[in-house]
């Protein structure tokens, strides 16, 4: 690594003598206790998916049905934590953010606690603190126990809110002492889409002929709608049983796009208008006003579930903060004609273009850092700028630099400018089984080769990056010298 480091400082050095490094900054530049981190999730990097009292996730059945690559081994994070929290430690991370499988802890999904889940979380989580790392821990991440869908059909079912807060009742009560920051659910406008809408994700349900089961013009909503009733639940849950004794923090997760109009028509313009409503408001909107925004109650209609008043004020202001997943820029065009069947991108009556060529099984980002700071100045002009921690961001290894560089100086810019945003972690730590590509595409910091029995984890560029910049070495490089590093990089390796 040394070698590395010391290739790195000296192109730095010869950039900036040369008036190339206008926009360089370090991480002093941020403020007093920003977390700088990275992430993964139970199913994506545990694997031991059969071993010590683990039952199936819908995870676990969804790819299995499609016999697509699995996490049934992945990354053995299961086994390996302590190698990997050493690595987090010589990177220098300051927190790491990981979920809990609920089905490794209540197999069940309630009921009986297994006890050696259990004690995984409690010695994995000890193993974080011990070296200064503070955990950011997920209690959902796509991934309820089978059994629970089987029974009454998961989020479709109001039940799941009692069983979800009684899981994250054990959670907070098992390790609430080591662990100040929580977030219920991750990407809960993209799991509600994915899952019931186009049927990517767990519990891949939609309209057929798409899915065998569901309906994708009714079910993301009740999804949705479940989602921040059981947010608000753990949330009310923890302020009133754990909030005064442990004094951390409870959160939700959503998935958003930087967005620009196509053209400058006031179609577009209002396109747009509409676009930010169904991706920012459908989540944003009843956590911070009570209701869905007036776009998407006139679009989706009676489709679109009703809060009670008491629900409302419970949902109202149930986040201490945050979780942005940012990775991607768009430009919105007005829907002329809708299809008769409608759905979550017929109700918005917008065509969102992905820019850089981007799709599920062909990722090819646009380095945009302006997308970054539209997101959080939206959240901050509409939203009552609340706490935010930038959860995932990140691309594929070879133009990573050039990525974070841009990203990172987004979030440095938009704090300047008043954005509450408290935390920047990278996605991921290392090489994971990913639910759309499985093995094919890596975004790690580190290489984990899955040919070998030991998994063994090697450092990409990108790590040694990062880690430059954790220590405090602001190194910043341009396209071309990336490219030439990175070919040096890779023949030394």
């Amino acid at each position: 690594m040394a070698q590395i480091l010391s290739l790195l400082v000296t192109i730095f050095l010869a950039l900036a003598s040369s008036g190339r490094c206008s926009n360089v900054y370090s991480r002093k530049d941020f403020p007093e206790g920003f977390a700088f981190g990275a992430g993964a999730s139970a199913y994506q990097w545990e694997g031991a998916v059969n071993e010590d009292g683990r039952k199936p996730s819908v995870w676990d059945t969804l790819v299995h049905s499609r016999n697509t690559s699995n996490g049934d081994i992945t990354c053995d994070g299961y086994h390996k934590y302590k190698e990997d929290v050493q690595l987090m430690v010589e990177t220098g991370l300051n927190a790491y953010r990981f979920s809990i499988s609920w089905s490794r802890l209540i197999p069940n999904g309630r009921g009986h606690v297994n006890p050696k889940g259990l004690q995984f979380y409690k010695n994995f989580i000890q193993q974080l603190v011990n070296h200064g790392i503070e955990p950011h821990v997920t209690l959902y991440h796509d991934d309820h126990p089978q059994s629970i869908e089987d029974e009454y059909g998961g989020w479709l079912n109001r039940r799941m809110i009692k069983d979800f807060t009684a899981y994250a009742d054990v959670c907070f009560r098992e390790f609430g002492s080591n662990v100040k920051f929580w977030t219920t659910i991750n990407e809960a406008n993209i799991y509600s889409i994915g899952g019931y809408g186009n049927g990517f994700t767990p519990p891949g349900r939609c309209s057929p002929p798409g899915c065998s089961s569901g309906n994708s013009s009714t079910e993301p909503y009740i999804v949705g709608h479940n989602l921040l009733l059981a947010h608000a639940s753990v949330s009310r849950l923890y302020k009133r049983k754990y909030k005064d004794i442990q004094g951390g923090s409870v959160g939700i997760s959503i998935f958003l796009l930087g967005f620009k109009p196509s053209t400058s028509s006031k179609d577009d313009e209002l396109a747009l208008q509409r676009a930010k409503a169904f991706y920012f408001g459908w989540i944003l909107g009843p956590l911070t006003f009570g209701d869905y925004p007036d776009e998407m109650k006139t679009a989706v209609g009676l489709r679109l579930p009703v809060f009670s008043e008491e629900e409302s004020e419970q949902v109202k202001g149930s986040s201490d903060f945050i979780g942005i997943m940012q990775y991607l820029a768009a430009t919105v065009a007005n829907m002329k004609s809708k299809p008769s069947h409608p759905d979550f991108d017929s109700d918005m009556g917008a065509f969102v273009n992905l820019i850089g060529n981007y799709s599920a099984f062909n990722e090819k980002y646009a380095v945009v850092p302006w997308a970054m700071e539209a997101v959080l100045d939206h959240i901050k002009q509409s939203y009552g700028n609340p706490p935010l921690y930038i959860l995932e961001n990140d691309l594929q290894d070879t133009p990573r630099i050039e990525y974070l560089q841009a990203y990172i100086g987004a979030v440095l810019k938009s704090i300047r400018n008043g954005s509450n945003t408290r935390g920047y972690f990278v996605w991921s730590f290392m090489d994971l089984f990913e639910l759309l590509t499985g093995y094919d595409y890596s975004y790690g910091l580190y290489s984990v080769n899955f040919s070998d029995p030991h998994r063994k984890r090697s450092p990409k560029l990108s790590a040694h990056w990062y880690s430059a910049f954790l220590k405090g070495n602001t190194i910043f490089l341009g396209s071309q010298d990336i490219a030439q590093l990175q070919s040096d990089f890779s023949s030394s390796s």
